[in-house]
């Protein structure tokens, strides 16, 4: 019997490469995997046009049509959920998966561990995530993010070069390679050892404090202060484009106005305000900042 259902929505093929890892110390004949897609496939590489165009509805998490999921089974005793953020958001494909009623019938009651392949901010998707999870009655025991670990700006370059062209090489061959790097990728097998040994012991107590103990999980600051304020910008952006974007070209203009807004906050404006919150306010606030982090390292909802 498959007592472990692997689901996962991958779209260069990175996450699929983790969650292998991951899954390396586990007994394979335990194990369902389930890749997901969408009814009309999203494009890799991406035309440019088609990347910001996908934003409003991935921030609004608007239902999209997935190709059919047959599971073999109507309940298990654990679910992994592999997913990238989208906009600060789970992508479409997994947000549709969480709104799948036959999904969400298999949450409940069950351990629910997910597993994150992200540029570098995951923080906001994860807690839509944690919501649909409880929601549905299912139970959050352990969360693991692996992120570029570059420079903000750099690693938004080497990403956008990656998306648009399809090749994962150094951009320029100046900068670094873009996405986790392999050595995250290949050492994922160590929270899939911590995650098995739970699950046979049928014990998850403890196991978010045993994955943070390998000290692979960071949070920065900086990410953390963007993440803050990037949310609200968005789902104005994303409302805006809906509401007024009642032609093809009026949303084509809204999407063009939000693409060059992204990319002036980005690599201009976010540089400049870290730097004045950097100086003037970071300082004042590290117990603030540390509590804020270790929420999101944690596993709890905001309303517990």
């Amino acid at each position: 019997m498959k007592n472990i259902l692997v689901v996962s929505y991958s779209q260069s093929g990175q996450l699929d490469e983790i969650i292998d890892n991951f899954l390396i110390p586990f007994d394979k004949e335990l194990i369902e995997r389930v890749k997901i897609f969408p009814q009309v496939p999203f494009p890799f590489p991406w035309k440019s046009k088609e990347f910001f165009d996908a934003m409003p509805e991935t921030v609004l998490e608007e239902k999209i049509e997935l190709q059919e999921i047959n599971f073999q089974s109507s309940n298990y005793e654990m679910i992994i959920i592999g997913y990238q953020p989208w906009y600060l958001s789970p992508s479409l494909p997994i947000s549709s998966l969480l709104q799948n009623e036959k999904f969400i019938k298999l949450l409940k009651g069950t351990p629910v561990i997910t597993i994150i392949g992200a540029r570098n901010m995951w923080l906001n998707s994860q807690e839509n995530i944690k919501e649909y999870i409880y929601k549905a009655g299912g139970e959050l025991v352990a969360n693991i993010p692996l992120i570029d670990r570059n420079n903000n700006q750099v690693s938004a370059l080497t990403i956008l070069h990656w998306m648009l062209t399809g090749k994962k090489q150094r951009f320029l061959n100046i900068f670094p390679y873009p996405g986790i790097s392999q050595k995250d990728i290949k050492g994922a097998d160590a929270f899939g050892k911590i995650v098995f040994k739970a699950f046979m012991d049928k014990s998850f107590l403890g196991i978010q404090q045993a994955i943070l103990d390998l000290n692979l999980i960071n949070i920065g600051t900086d990410i953390l202060f963007i993440e803050a304020r990037a949310k609200k910008i968005f789902n104005i952006f994303a409302r805006i484009i809906k509401e007024k974007g009642t032609s093809k070209r009026k949303r084509s203009f809204l999407i063009y106005l939000f693409k060059y807004y992204l990319i002036i906050g980005l690599f201009i404006l976010a540089p400049i305000i870290l730097l004045i919150f950097n100086i003037f306010a970071r300082p004042f606030k590290h117990k603030t900042i540390q509590k804020q982090k270790q929420y999101f390292y944690d596993i709890r909802r905001k309303q517990e």
